[in-house]
C-alpha cells in the first residue's frame, strides 16, 4: 500500500509539475508576443478544468498606460456567429422554426429566396454578396445606424455568386439575415434573444452588443496599429449586429465555451449537426478541424481596431480565448504557436522585425506588378521614398524592410522578398504568408 501511494504522490508531483512548466511556457511566450508587438490583449487557457493562462498583455489603452487584464471587454466580431447560430437551433427545437426554412418564408421576393435555406445561411453557402465587401460603406459608413432595410438595399440587386449549396463563400450578410429572422420568429430583438437564451443563464455579465455606448473602465480601445497608436473607429452595433456585434471577456468566453462542451447550450442531436463540417469545414456557425487526430471547434473574428479567436477541443478538455485591441496582431500565428506549445510541437519566439534603411535606387528595380495568379496580382510602388504593395481587390499596404531584399508586412504576418535573375535582373517576388512561400513573376 506504501508503494502504491509513493507512486501516487510521484505521478501528482510529475503532473502539477509539468502543467506549471506548461503554464510559464505560454506566458512567456505571450510577453515575448508582446515585445515583438504580435499580440497585445487577453488570453485564457484552461486545460481539465486547470487554467494554465489567464492574463493580459500590453495595453488596453496605449494613451492611459491601463494594462489588459483578465477583465479586459473586447470585441469579438466574427466570434459572435457561435451564438447567433446557437439561437437559430434552439429556435428550431422549439419548434418555431427549421434549418429546412427556406428564405422565401421571411424574405419574399429576394433573389433566390426559393432555394436558399437557413442551413445554407448558417454555412455560408447562400451565394448572397457579403455586404462588407464594400470597402467605401467599411471605410465611412460603419459608425452610422443600420437597419434590415438598408442591408436589403446593398445586396438585393447584387447578382448571386453561385447556386445555393453549391459553394463556400463567407458572407456576413447571411448571417445580418439570420439575425433579423430571429427577430421575425421572437417578436424581440435579436439582442434580448441572446441575452435571455445565453448571456443570463450562463452569468455572462461583461457581454453584451453596443460597445460604442459602453461606459465600463474595463472597456478596450481598438487601435488600427499600435507602433505608432492609431485608433480606430468603433463599428455601430446595428451594422454588424448578428454577425460580429458582441463584446465580451476571456471569462465570460471560458463560461460559453464550458457550456458547449458539456452540451449544455444545446440538445445533443443539434450539437452534433452544428459540429459537421459542411463546405471548406464550416459547420453551423463553427469552424470545424482537426488537431492531433482530435476534433477542434473554433471561430476567428475580426472587426474594426480587434481580433479574437475562440476554440475548444473537447476530448481534451481544452477551451483557449485570445481576444486583441489590436488590428494589427497576428493572431493566426499566434493561434497556432499555442496548439503547438499545447503539444509539444515545434515553435519558434516570436522576435520584433528590425526595419533598415535601403537606398531609393534599389527600391525602383522593385516597382511592378506581380502575378500569383490569373486572378490575383501584386502591384508594388514606389511613393515618397517608401515602398508600397497593393494585391487585387486589397487596399495598398506598408513595406517595411529587413534587408535590401526582404520585406515585412505590419498589418499581416507576411513577408515580400524580391528576386532577381541570371542576369541581376528583378523578375519575381516571393510571398511568405502562413507557412508558405509563393512565387509571384514579374509582368509590367
Amino acid at each position: 500500500m506504501k508503494k502504491i501511494f509513493l507512486v501516487l504522490i510521484a505521478f501528482i508531483f510529475k503532473t502539477a509539475t509539468y502543467s506549471q512548466s506548461l503554464a510559464d511556457t505560454l506566458d512567456h511566450y505571450f510577453s515575448e508576443s508582446e515585445k515583438a508587438q504580435i499580440f497585445n490583449g487577453s488570453v485564457k487557457i484552461v486545460r481539465n478544468g486547470k487554467i494554465l493562462l489567464d492574463k493580459g498583455y500590453g495595453y488596453s489603452n496605449v494613451e492611459k498606460k491601463s494594462p489588459n487584464n483578465a477583465n479586459t471587454i473586447f470585441q469579438i466580431g466574427s466570434v459572435t456567429k457561435q451564438f447567433t447560430s446557437t439561437v437559430i437551433l434552439k429556435l428550431a427545437e422549439q419548434g418555431k422554426l427549421s434549418v429546412s426554412d427556406k428564405l422565401n418564408k421571411y424574405f419574399p421576393g429576394f433573389t433566390n429566396a426559393d432555394k436558399i435555406t437557413i442551413e445554407n445561411l448558417l454555412t455560408h453557402t447562400s451565394g448572397i454578396y457579403n455586404y462588407t465587401n464594400d470597402t467605401a460603406f467599411m471605410q465611412h459608413d460603419v459608425e452610422k445606424a443600420f437597419n434590415e432595410q438598408k442591408l436589403l438595399d446593398m445586396i438585393k440587386d447584387k447578382p448571386p455568386g453561385f447556386e445555393p449549396g453549391s459553394k463556400f463563400s463567407y458572407s456576413n450578410s447571411g448571417y445580418l439575415l439570420l439575425g433579423y429572422i430571429i427577430e421575425k420568429v421572437t417578436g424581440k430583438k435579436y439582442e434580448q434573444v441572446v441575452r435571455e437564451q445565453i448571456f443570463v443563464p450562463l452569468d455572462m455579465r461583461n457581454s453584451g452588443f453596443d460597445f460604442t455606448h459602453l461606459s465600463n473602465e474595463n472597456k478596450a480601445t481598438g487601435y488600427n496599429s499600435l507602433n505608432p497608436p492609431s485608433k480606430s473607429l468603433i463599428v455601430d452595433s446595428s451594422v454588424s449586429f448578428s454577425a460580429g456585434a458582441i463584446y465580451s471577456t476571456v471569462e465570460d468566453m471560458y463560461k460559453w465555451n464550458q457550456a458547449v462542451a458539456r452540451g449544455n447550450t444545446l440538445k445533443a442531436a443539434s450539437l452534433q449537426n452544428a459540429f459537421t463540417p459542411r463546405l471548406s469545414k464550416y459547420g453551423l456557425g463553427w469552424g470545424i478541424d482537426s488537431l492531433e487526430r482530435k476534433r477542434l471547434i473554433s471561430h476567428n473574428g475580426g472587426i474594426h481596431g480587434f481580433l479574437s479567436s475562440n476554440s475548444i477541443i473537447p476530448e481534451d478538455s481544452i477551451s483557449i480565448t485570445i481576444l486583441s485591441n489590436s488590428g494589427s496582431a497576428k493572431m493566426g500565428r499566434v493561434q497556432k504557436d499555442v496548439y503547438a506549445i499545447l503539444y509539444s510541437k515545434p515553435y519558434k519566439l516570436p522576435e520584433l522585425n528590425k526595419e533598415v534603411a535601403v537606398d531609393t535606387t534599389i527600391l525602383k528595380h522593385y516597382v511592378g506588378v506581380y502575378e500569383l495568379s490569373p486572378a490575383f496580382k501584386i502591384t508594388i510602388s514606389l511613393v515618397n521614398g517608401a515602398l508600397k504593395a497593393q494585391a487585387t481587390n486589397q487596399q495598398q499596404v506598408d513595406l517595411f524592410a529587413k534587408s535590401d531584399s526582404l520585406f515585412f508586412l505590419k498589418v499581416v504576418d507576411a513577408q515580400v522578398e524580391f528576386v532577381n535573375n541570371e542576369k541581376g535582373v528583378v523578375d519575381k517576388l516571393i510571398l511568405h504568408q502562413g507557412g508558405q512561400s509563393t512565387p509571384a513573376s514579374k509582368i509590367k
